[in-house]
């Protein structure tokens, strides 16, 4: 149990050192948020503060999860691999994302469909990966072991790809999706701890990171996340239930993610097929409450609680069918 407490201890404390000296750093040199001009009116106030916050969990969580796991498994690379690239590789292409808008200073990074092609391209890259290290391809429904073959890849890389977006929506809202992914790494974490201890560790590496940005990140924020950490983060999630092999119960524990995500898609639908009607005032849905009257504290703890309640339920499952 101390080295638990410990690793979220480390990770916490090193990001928080990360985010004092680097927020001002930030500010100085105008790594900035630009608000979309559809956007709610009350987040125009938000233009200025600092982005790309997700730098620093990421750093903090590579420095402390490896520190431990070099330590406990010097010459075991394949599982470091399998953790390590989901949080690296998708950074980078929200540290693109992120860089160009910062550049340009609107709200434009990376074309979608460019984006997208990327996160499929490295999804694939993913399932390779652990097809060679892993090579397990069933699928656990429920105690009913499925073996898909080829298609537990297209499995894998829709998890990857949905899960990086679905939390990329997300995080409109100043500590929404941090809070939410605390809740879903903890989680993932106490169903870790019988299965794969270093998968614990790495989770509970990221939630001191997480827990350290978001004493910068509650309303009024002051960083924000950036697809470098919402990209990235989302990813990481999918593939833990991979590895864990518990890859239905991504439903369970995303399920706020996946909301945020339909409601797009929803919105998108309607539009086009009533030539230019609304069915939400705004999407993702969280924009919807807030033009509703809601706060944004009283959004998050919404979300905040459902999350909750859904992590209830897919630990109970967790333990009972996996």
């Amino acid at each position: 149990m101390n080295k638990f407490i410990y690793q979220f201890i480390f990770t916490f404390i090193l990001t928080i050192c990360l985010l004092v000296f680097f927020i001002p750093f930030f500010r100085k040199i105008k790594v900035s948020q630009s608000i979309r001009k559809e956007g709610p009116r009350a987040h125009y106030k938000k233009s200025g503060t600092p982005t790309m916050g997700g730098i620093f969990i990421i750093l903090s969580t590579i420095i402390c999860f490896s520190i431990y796991f070099f330590e406990k498994n010097k010459y075991d690379l394949d599982k470091y691999i399998l953790l390590m690239y989901p949080l690296i590789v998708y950074s980078l292409i929200g540290f693109l994302d992120d860089g160009l808008i910062v550049i340009k200073r609107n709200n434009k990074g990376i074309k979608p469909r460019i984006k997208l092609i990327l996160q499929i391209a490295f999804a694939i890259l993913y399932f390779v990966l652990y097809y060679y290290l892993v090579g397990d391809t069933t699928l656990n429904l429920f105690g009913f072991i499925i073996d898909l073959k080829i298609f537990y890849g297209v499995l894998v890389v829709f998890m990857i790809v949905a899960s990086s977006n679905a939390v990329n929506l997300t995080d409109g809202l100043d500590g929404l999706a941090s809070g939410v992914l605390v809740i879903v790494l903890v989680s993932i974490a106490i169903l870790g701890y019988r299965k794969d201890i270093d998968i614990t560790i790495f989770s509970i590496s990221l939630i001191g990171s997480l827990i350290g940005f978001l004493c910068y990140n509650f309303h009024p924020a002051k960083l924000f996340m950036g697809d470098v950490g919402s990209l990235s983060l989302g990813a990481v999630i999918a593939s833990l239930f991979i590895l864990l092999k518990m890859e239905v119960l991504l439903i369970a524990f995303g399920l706020m993610f996946i909301v945020e995500t339909v409601s797009v898609m929803l919105q998108v639908y309607y539009f086009r097929r009533t030539n230019g009607k609304r069915l939400f005032l705004m999407t993702p849905i969280h924009h919807h409450l807030e033009l509703k009257g809601l706060k944004e504290w009283q959004i998050d703890l919404l979300f905040w609680i459902i999350s909750l309640i859904m992590a209830t339920i897919g630990l109970y499952l967790g333990n009972k069918f996996f």
